[in-house]
């Protein structure tokens, strides 16, 4: 009886035990049945678009694809199926959220037609303020407006511009074609990339502080300044892949990335704010001079300039401000026309038959000037003869469409917009434009969109520029490059100088592929070994 009764009840127990189980288990199967029904729907959506939306992590493991590849050509395949924008759908909890575009009409609407209502925003400048600061780069509305305005009387007038040419006359003739003949003479390859990259870090330390780092000379000397402002550039964009609260803990905590760029930031602030500090007491100095002895002192760089004005408050600007301008500066004018001509040189290498178009341009404006040089008969081209050279014009700026020197840019929306193709815009939503896809778009520039083609800039022989909205190398709208002159002068002497005396061959094997950067680098630089024309 008790042992029954304790089978009874052991019975009843083990029923009661399965009972609670059960609701439990049925819970977990809906669960789980939930997350195959939401996985399935993602990867249908995804499939809708050409691209996996995974659940929890979204479209992370494609774009991981695509670094491990060649990202701007995975993100151009996806603009391309999709008629020229989506959406990409990061991990949940992170700031990898956005629309990403390359369609001409979307372009004009956010750098024209509704300028003010797609900054840079809170989220690139938070990203950026540790080494920009409130420079012209990263600010927005009043700040930015009069940055501009400064900086736009001062790149238009004479003096400036006689600085640029005296500038670049010295950069290239006494220093550039120095360090290439001696290469030459060596029979060594050289990082072309590398030695472009010094020279327009000069030249662009020259029209923003008004001081020559030195960082373009023979033998290619380490410059301090110079190497903490690439690593701190460097260390910057890694903010923009990394999960705003992980960099954030790793800058709290002084680790890794993070430690390399407050300490990099410190370098560069030191060399500012020295060049400040010399600057106001020369000024200073000049104004309690005579008169012949202030005009020996007048400078025409930004940073002279931003000096001698006041704020909005009749106030002079604050160190840390002027130091904040003549970062930005650098920062936009270092990379471009470097990298620039590192993608030229390339593809020239690659089509013999335009370099030799060039070549001819540049022989018939030689033959047709009256023997002038400088030394031994050396040959400077003059700014107006740089002008005459339409076919070299065309071909930078063919190679500026196939490797824009800035592959993508990034806004932010302020209110909801929508896009003229349709892609509803949420306040808040950053917006990625792909300058790089927008090259190799069918719908922008033909079937032969991937060849490189200077004709295509041509009508009857002159150079024709297109629409910015179309062509976004150099910006558009209220933020097109105030330097986009000057850019075109620096590439056009430098390219017109090596080409005249030197065939650039690309070394036999070197690896020629895009860096991760917010400027187009080649990831391995441009190996190139150089024979002189009167050789051949």
């Amino acid at each position: 009886m008790n042992s029954g009764n304790q089978t009874s009840l052991s019975s009843i127990a083990t029923g009661s035990g399965v009972l609670r189980l059960l609701p439990e288990i049925q819970i977990l199967e809906l669960l789980l049945a939930i997350s195959i029904f939401v996985a399935i729907h993602s990867l249908r959506q995804g499939r809708v678009q050409g691209l996996a939306v995974w659940p929890v992590v979204g479209m992370l493991p494609s774009l991981l694809l695509g670094l491990r590849n060649n990202m701007y050509e995975w993100v151009t395949g996806v603009l391309d199926r999709q008629g020229g924008a989506f959406t990409f759908r990061g991990p949940w909890f992170t700031n990898l959220h956005c629309v990403v575009t390359a369609d001409p009409r979307n372009l004009e609407h956010l750098l024209k037609t509704k300028f003010t209502n797609f900054p840079k925003g809170a989220y690139f400048r938070g990203t950026v303020r540790d080494l920009l600061g409130d420079g012209i780069f990263s600010a927005d509305d009043e700040t930015w407006r009069r940055q501009r305005k400064t900086a736009s009387l001062e790149f238009h007038s004479a003096e400036f511009r006689s600085m640029t040419v005296k500038s670049l006359f010295e950069l290239v003739h006494a220093r550039l074609l120095p360090v290439l003949a001696d290469a030459h003479a060596r029979r060594v390859a050289i990082d072309l990339q590398h030695v472009l990259l010094r020279l327009t870090f000069d030249n662009v330390c020259m029209i923003a502080f008004g001081t020559d780092p030195g960082y373009l000379r023979p033998g290619l000397p380490e410059i301090p300044f110079a190497k903490a402002f690439e690593d701190a550039t460097e260390a910057t964009i890694i903010r923009f892949i990394t999960p705003t609260a992980i960099w954030r803990a790793l800058r709290y905590l002084d680790l890794g990335h993070e430690r390399c760029l407050r300490r990099c930031i410190e370098r560069v602030d030191e060399f500012a704010y020295d060049v400040i500090r010399k600057r106001k007491e020369e000024l200073s100095l000049a104004g309690g001079e005579n008169e012949q002895m202030s005009r020996k002192t007048e400078r025409s760089d930004l940073l002279t300039v931003f000096t001698q004005l006041k704020d909005e408050d009749g106030k002079p600007y604050s160190d840390k401000f002027l130091r904040d301008i003549c970062v930005n500066f650098i920062l936009a004018g270092r990379d471009t026309s470097s990298v620039a001509l590192a993608w030229f040189f390339w593809l020239l290498n690659r089509h013999s038959e335009v370099e030799e178009r060039i070549l001819s341009e540049i022989r018939k404006i030689v033959e047709e000037r009256v023997g002038d040089g400088v030394g031994d008969g050396e040959v400077v081209f003059k700014p107006e003869e740089l002008k005459k050279m339409e076919y070299l014009h065309a071909a930078l700026s063919e190679a500026l469409r196939l490797y824009p020197s800035v592959p993508v840019d990034h806004k932010e929306v302020v209110e909801d917009d929508v896009f003229p193709d349709g892609t509803v815009l949420k306040k808040g939503t950053k917006v990625i434009y792909a300058i790089f896809s927008m090259g190799r778009m069918e719908s922008i520039w033909g079937k032969d969109c991937r060849e490189y083609k200077p004709e295509r800039w041509l009508r009857d022989g002159r150079f024709t520029s297109e629409s910015s909205y179309k062509f976004t190398a150099f910006n558009g709208g209220p933020r097109l490059c105030l330097g986009k002159d000057f850019a075109y002068y620096q590439m056009k002497i430098v390219a017109a100088s090596i080409l005249l005396r030197y065939r650039v061959e690309v070394v036999e094997g070197h690896p020629v592929v895009p860096k991760m950067a917010l400027t187009m680098y080649m990831k391995h630089g441009l190996k190139v070994t150089l024979s002189r024309r009167d050789e051949a």
